[in-house]
C-alpha cells in the first residue's frame, strides 16, 4: 500500500463521515443565542447631568467614586454589585459610580482625594462620606440610612 493510496482513503474517509450545516437564509430562523434585559442596578455616571439628576430623583442615594487602576475599587466592586441586587437594598437605595478620571470636574466639585470614596445623599443632602474598601463599615453606612 502506497503512501498516496492511503492518504487518499483516508481523506475519502474523512470527507464522507462529516456532516456539512445548513444555511439557513430565513430571517426567522432560530438564533444560537439568548439575550436577557441588562440589570443595572449599579448605575454608572458619564456626565455631571446624570449624577445630580439622581441626587434629586431618589431619597437614598450612595455614590461610589472609583478609578479603573485602582485595585481596592475593583476589590470592591463585587460586595457593591451584590448589595445593589439584594432585596435588602435593591428599591431602598440607589447605587450609582463615576470614574474620576472621566469627571475630574466632578471628583473635585465633591472634594475626592482617594479612591474608593462613597457619599451617600440623603434627599438631595450630602449626610456622610466613608472612604476606603472596608465591607463591614460599608454595609453600617447602608444600613444606617436606609429607609424602613
Amino acid at each position: 500500500m502506497s503512501f498516496r493510496f492511503a492518504a487518499s482513503s483516508a481523506f475519502r474517509n474523512l470527507r464522507t463521515t462529516t456532516t456539512t450545516i445548513p444555511k439557513t437564509t430565513s430571517p426567522f430562523a432560530p438564533r444560537l443565542f439568548t439575550t436577557s434585559s441588562p440589570r443595572m442596578t449599579v448605575h454608572i455616571f458619564e456626565t455631571q447631568g446624570q449624577f445630580k439628576e439622581a441626587i434629586a430623583k431618589h431619597p437614598v442615594v450612595i455614590i461610589d467614586a472609583f478609578a479603573t487602576w485602582c485595585g481596592p475599587c475593583k476589590a470592591i466592586a463585587p460586595k457593591i454589585a451584590e448589595w445593589a441586587e439584594s432585596p435588602e437594598f435593591k428599591d431602598k437605595i440607589f447605587f450609582g459610580k463615576f470614574d474620576v478620571d472621566h469627571l475630574p470636574e466632578l471628583a473635585q466639585e465633591l472634594g475626592i482625594r482617594a479612591m474608593p470614596t462613597f457619599i451617600l445623599y440623603k434627599d438631595g443632602q450630602k449626610v456622610d462620606e466613608f472612604l476606603g474598601a472596608n465591607p463591614p463599615a460599608l454595609l453600617n453606612l447602608l444600613n444606617k440610612y436606609k429607609p424602613e
